[in-house]
């Protein structure tokens, strides 16, 4: 099912508080960013159109303890899922009520757009070089 433009724009006024955002049509539903960095996503998956917000693995557990959805979808019959949560349905009232969720899915799209410590190389065994053979 497709999600309305109309839907796309009201979740950018809610999320304003993040900062300016583009909605932009991604796999069927849209994806909305700020500053090149997504920070929800709009899908229906049988639930009507929703809202889906990133979430971090320190703000998860903000989203389950406000009984918020996890995105999740089927690939070949097996559940697989993101790090979204539906937005609280309070939230979707107005931006004042979504600026705190706003938030957290910001400082979730700029942990995640953070690159990842290196990790040391392994030490690579050296063998002694074989000496010449003699002609």
């Amino acid at each position: 099912m497709s999600i309305d433009q109309s839907f796309a724009d009201y979740s950018c006024e809610l999320l304003q508080s993040a900062g300016p955002c583009v909605a932009r049509r991604m796999f069927g539903g849209w994806g909305i960013s700020v500053d090149g960095m997504t920070i929800a996503i709009l899908a229906n998956l049988g639930e009507g159109d929703t809202l889906w917000l990133k979430a971090s693995d320190e703000s998860r557990h903000r989203f389950e303890a406000e009984g918020c959805a996890r995105f999740t979808y089927p690939v070949q019959g097996q559940p697989k899922s993101m790090n979204y949560y539906s937005a609280p349905a309070e939230a979707m009232e107005s931006p004042a009520l979504m600026l705190p969720w706003a938030r957290l899915a910001l400082e979730a799209a700029l942990q995640a757009r953070k690159p990842a410590p290196k990790k040391a190389a392994p030490k690579r065994k050296t063998t002694p070089a074989t000496p010449p053979r003699g002609r």
